[in-house]
């Protein structure tokens, strides 16, 4: 019995997130792959609170944004959605797939930056291969 091939993608709502997810999709479709597209949410321990319904706003805005790229895909995707650092939460996801796929920069950062905070762990910290799409990819 042969596994199928684990693709984690980081989405966070971003034009560039989006990309990566429909990079994802075409190849986890070329390879027979399925997809964990994950979400993660941290408000800084320095506010010392959450709202109650982060979690739920951070999976509605998940579900919708898989909705949006994936459409009527046959290609399966799970949603996972982490409270905590989103690079830690892809790490950890990523632990045991084939393949992380991450955009090229989220909604922080500084706006000319090649790559974002998150990805850039990503690529030096993972234990799988780590491709990073820009906006105007695939």
């Amino acid at each position: 019995m042969t596994e199928t091939y684990q693709i984690v993608t980081g989405v966070d709502g971003s034009a560039s997130s989006r990309a990566a997810l429909r990079w994802a999709l075409w190849h986890a479709d070329l390879t027979g792959g399925a997809i964990t597209a994950l979400m993660a949410w941290d408000l800084s321990p320095i506010y010392g609170w959450a709202p109650d319904d982060a979690g739920h706003v951070t999976a509605r805005t998940l579900r919708d944004a898989v909705h949006d790229v994936a459409g009527a895909s046959r290609v399966p995707v799970q949603h996972v959605v982490a409270q905590g650092s989103p690079a830690k939460a892809l790490l950890d996801a990523a632990a045991g797939a084939d393949l992380l796929v991450v955009g090229s920069r989220g909604h922080g950062g500084f706006t000319g930056a090649l790559l974002g905070s998150v990805g850039q762990h990503c690529v030096q910290h993972a234990t799988c291969p780590v491709v990073v799409v820009r906006e105007s990819s695939r």
